[in-house]
């Protein structure tokens, strides 16, 4: 089997690959170097030459806020860009895992959301992918689409690298506790579409590591664990205004894993201490 996957530089595709090396399966790592998603014809000419047998499409538009004041640039990266991707797939009868986001749903209530639950975004991010969500579906009958959230990894940025950051010269910081959802380490998460691409289980799905928590008590979580003294002040979210509106509710049903044989992701905070083992922070 021959794997194409988008995004290598960024902290899924990374990982991505680096499982993919593990299992000794034939792999391609590309980024925006290689060939941009937003041009059709580059992005046909790119991917049929390669012909894999699968395309991991991890790359996308996550700038949130900035997505609300550029958004023809948004739906290119985050709708024309998997919708050109899903084309050549089409074509040379790949099949292809597109990486979605709990930011599809309104963020309301406290249930949890099914994979096929109604969407509706808020924002112009949550409305660009789930536009590739559509664009996929559309293309392809051999699809995987997996929602996820709150992305930690050790290749790029995230709230756990920030908060390490902001340890060193704050001992006390507002953070919101009103966003409840589940961090996802894409260790973890990687090593579940490695297997999932593999077979024939196509669908929508829901992958993020076990439990549910706050933002407030996930920077408790990484300041206890990483022994810096760091008083978190737990906000509402009506007091930390930002540009793009956040999802109160991220809770994301993972029950389609286990009914389709694939195994769920450990709990998040058995997640964070081994990233923080992977950053050296811990030993």
């Amino acid at each position: 089997m021959k794997i194409l996957v988008t995004g290598v530089g960024g902290q899924l595709g990374y990982d991505v690959c680096k499982v993919l090396d593990a299992r000794k399966i034939e792999n391609k790592g590309v980024d925006l170097a290689d060939f941009d998603i937003t041009d059709a014809q580059a992005t046909h000419d790119y991917i049929a030459a390669y012909r894999p047998d699968a395309v991991i499409h991890c790359s996308a538009w996550t700038a949130v806020d900035k997505a609300e004041d550029e958004m023809d640039k948004v739906r290119g990266v985050n709708t024309e860009g998997p919708r050109n991707i899903a084309k050549v797939c089409k074509e040379i009868g790949a099949k292809m895992l597109y990486i979605s986001t709990d930011y599809v749903f309104p963020g309301t209530g406290e249930r949890f959301y099914e994979p096929d639950d109604p969407t509706g975004p808020l924002g112009a991010y949550g409305a660009t992918k789930l536009g590739g969500e559509l664009a996929v579906k559309e293309q392809l009958d051999n699809y995987f689409i997996v929602r996820i959230s709150w992305v930690f990894g050790k290749n790029g940025n995230n709230f756990v690298k920030t908060m390490l950051r902001l340890a060193e010269t704050h001992d006390t910081l507002n953070v919101v506790c009103d966003q409840i959802g589940s961090p996802t380490y894409t260790a973890d998460l990687a090593r579940l579409l490695c297997d999932m691409i593999v077979t024939e289980k196509y669908g929508t799905y829901h992958a993020t590591n076990e439990g549910i928590c706050s933002w407030a008590d996930f920077a408790e979580a990484i300041f206890e664990l990483a022994g810096k003294k760091v008083t978190v002040n737990h906000i509402p979210t009506s007091e930390y205004p930002t540009r793009a509106v956040r999802p109160l509710n991220s809770r994301m049903s993972k029950d389609k894993l286990e009914q389709m044989g694939f195994s769920r992701l450990p709990h998040w905070k058995d997640a964070l201490e081994r990233y923080l083992k992977e950053l050296e922070i811990l030993k």
